[in-house]
């Protein structure tokens, strides 16, 4: 697929950092399955890993990493979908999930329930996902919403990495490696310059260097400045 316009939003030239992540597991619900998303200076790779507890709530469970910071916002409504790089993964089943609404938190503490926006994905080796806005499902607590309003793509608010039990069929220790996510558009309009943007330079550039060999030197260049990726 030949992007006309492509906007990093974590990984790759937006290098990956913990400070924009943390933990949202079934913990909070009284389970006991754990997330961590790590990543580092030597690598181009942000980790989602942990452990998928199913006993605890009796065949349920779920493990995810969210963006920090209710007043968080993303424009995406220029682009026609989101590109997810997979370096590797376990085989098991994920999702990814948007949301474009954050509620006040309740008095005790915990989040009120909103509509997520949900696309689970299996992947397999290195791997590029690109997943079209109509093919998130809207889901409230956990169940479809056929008549929910459209996702708001001037008003994103929250990314999540999730893995869940689906009700036994899933559990132990878990592996996602990834390499980015992005906001891609794949048509070209008629108000548009022939020329190209940077952001897609920028990204076929990068797609031939990930072509090259693994030794140090494919880690030099603009990939160098990955240091802002805290261990």
């Amino acid at each position: 697929m030949s992007p006309t316009s492509h906007l990093p939003l974590f990984g790759g030239p937006r290098a990956w950092s913990q400070d924009d992540w943390v933990a949202s597991d079934d913990r909070v619900r009284g389970g006991a399955s754990q997330s961590e998303l790590t990543c580092s200076a030597s690598s181009l790779i942000a980790k989602f890993h942990g452990t998928l507890d199913i006993k605890t709530l009796g065949g349920a469970g779920f493990a995810s990493q969210r963006t920090r910071g209710d007043d968080r916002k993303w424009d995406l409504s220029r682009y026609d979908g989101i590109e997810l790089v997979v370096d590797s993964s376990d085989g098991k089943m994920y999702t990814l999930t948007l949301k474009d609404e954050i509620l006040p938190k309740r008095p005790d503490g915990r989040e009120q329930s909103t509509i997520s926006w949900e696309y689970d994905f299996r992947a397999q080796g290195h791997q590029t996902i690109f997943i079209k806005w109509s093919d998130f499902r809207a889901t409230y607590r956990g169940r479809e919403k056929g008549d929910a309003e459209p996702l708001d793509l001037k008003n994103i608010k929250r990314f999540s990495i999730m893995i869940r039990s689906f009700f036994g069929d899933q559990e132990g220790a878990f592996a996602l490696n990834l390499v980015s996510i992005a906001a891609l558009r794949t048509e070209r309009y008629l108000d548009e310059p022939d020329d190209q943007s940077v952001d897609e330079v920028f990204y076929e550039k990068s797609k031939e260097e990930s072509a090259q060999s693994s030794g140090p030197e494919r880690r030099q260049g603009w990939l160098g400045w990955l240091t802002s990726c805290l261990l």
